[in-house]
This record gives C-alpha cells, sequence and structure tokens, in this order.
C-alpha cells in the first residue's frame, strides 16, 4: 500500500464496545473510519463512502452479516471493497455461507488489536498490487484485467468477489496447470487465515456457475485446471 494513502474501513457490529475498540486502534494507524450498528446501516454507509475494507459481524439485528455481504456485493460500485467477517462462531457452516456470500475473509473473535492491524495491511496491500499491474489475460474468450480490476466473458463484464477474481485469475494465467486445494489456499490466503478445503470448493462453484461448468476441470484426486 502506497504510503500517505489512507485507506477507508467501516467496521459493522451491534457491539458498541467493539465499534469504540476497533476505532480507537485503527484511527491510530491512520485509517479513516466509518461504523454502523447493522446490516441495514451498512448498506446506506457503503453506497455514500465506497470503503476500501469492510469488517463486517456475522451476527446482527436487522439483517446480518451474511446478508449485508450479499447485499453489498450486489451493487455497482467503482471498486469492490475488501469484506472480512467477524465472528465468535467457528461452525464450518457459517464460514462457508459467508464465502458463498462474496466475503474475501475471516477475523475470529475475541480480536487481538496487533494481528487485526497486521490482517488489514496484508489485505489492503494484496488489493493494492493486484489492482495497480498493469496487464491483461485472456483465454476461453474470459478477459482478467488487474487494472480495472474487472472480469469479462465474451464481452460482458461479471463482478466478481476479490477472492473469485483472484482465483480465476489464478486460473487464466496458468491454463493447463492444475493447482491442488492446498496449494490455492497458500497461494490465495493468509497464513494465519485459518480455512478448509471445502472452502475452494465453494468459490470453484461459484466460478463455474457465473463462468459456465466447463470452464474449471476437476481432476479426480489432484485438483482443478482450466484446460
Amino acid at each position: 500500500m502506497q504510503s500517505g494513502i489512507k485507506k477507508s474501513i467501516l467496521i459493522v457490529d451491534d457491539d458498541k464496545d467493539i465499534l469504540t475498540f476497533l476505532s480507537y486502534n485503527l484511527r491510530k494507524e491512520g485509517y479513516r473510519i466509518f461504523t454502523a450498528t447493522d446490516g441495514e446501516e451498512a448498506f446506506a454507509q457503503v453506497k455514500k463512502i465506497q470503503p476500501s475494507l469492510i469488517l463486517l459481524d456475522v451476527m446482527m439485528p436487522v439483517l446480518d452479516g451474511i446478508e449485508a455481504c450479499r447485499l453489498i456485493r450486489s451493487m455497482r460500485l467503482n471498486e469492490q471493497p475488501i469484506i472480512a467477517m467477524l465472528t465468535a462462531r467457528s461452525e464450518e457452516y457459517s464460514e462457508i455461507a459467508g464465502f458463498e456470500a462474496g466475503a474475501d475473509d475471516y477475523i475470529n473473535k475475541p480480536i487481538r488489536p496487533r494481528l487485526l492491524i497486521k490482517k488489514i495491511e496484508s489485505l489492503l496491500r494484496r488489493n493494492y498490487n493486484l489492482t495497480n499491474t498493469i496487464s491483461q489475460s485472456e483465454e476461453h474468450g474470459i478477459s482478467i484485467n488487474r487494472e480495472k480490476y474487472s472480469a469479462s466473458k465474451d464481452g460482458h463484464e461479471i463482478s466478481l468477489p476479490k477472492k473469485e477474481f483472484e482465483l480465476m485469475e489464478l486460473f487464466v494465467s496458468n491454463t493447463g496447470k492444475v493447482f491442488g486445494r492446498q496449494q490455492i489456499l497458500s497461494l490465495l490466503w493468509d497464513e494465519d487465515t485459518i480455512v478448509g478445503e471445502r472452502t475452494v470448493d465453494v468459490h470453484i462453484r461459484k466460478l463455474r456457475e457465473r463462468f459456465g461448468n466447463e470452464i474449471i476441470r476437476t481432476i479426480k484426486g489432484v485438483g482443478y485446471l482450466m484446460p
């Protein structure tokens, strides 16, 4: 991330103590902080401020984090924000639901400030490096533009959450190469992010829904490839 550029972060949680705690620690790091206490308020805030990153609690009244994430991903924004879900729940199904809704990462409660800051820096840095690599790849009628952070098939633009974009870019740039689930996890997720191989399967399924079942092939017992 370029020095001097202050990124905006929207923190969404119905616990006001958590909002105060996170706001204080992130403002000290120079981020511009906005807050919301439920999913509906978050949705309204995103349209207004278009933050670079959203910390979105899963369990909230009015509109929970999963549904809020899904709504935000459906918005037509100049740049899709990074969405990291905040959760105290360890059940695999809740993580899968979040990734299916378009979440980029999970951060477990109780939140440790130093670890949170490092994770945010990593997410923003990775996103900056990706969106500022001026190059474009095209295979099978699928175009990946890293400068604009966009994807299209046969000339029709397709909006993708960050992790789906990164995964499709990986396949488009390496056609004919097989990637195992663990290899994909190590390439696209931070080492301290605890996700299972099922997470990769969820993202592959979402890409097939968007681009066609034939676009990514399963090699049984090995992994996936774009032929």
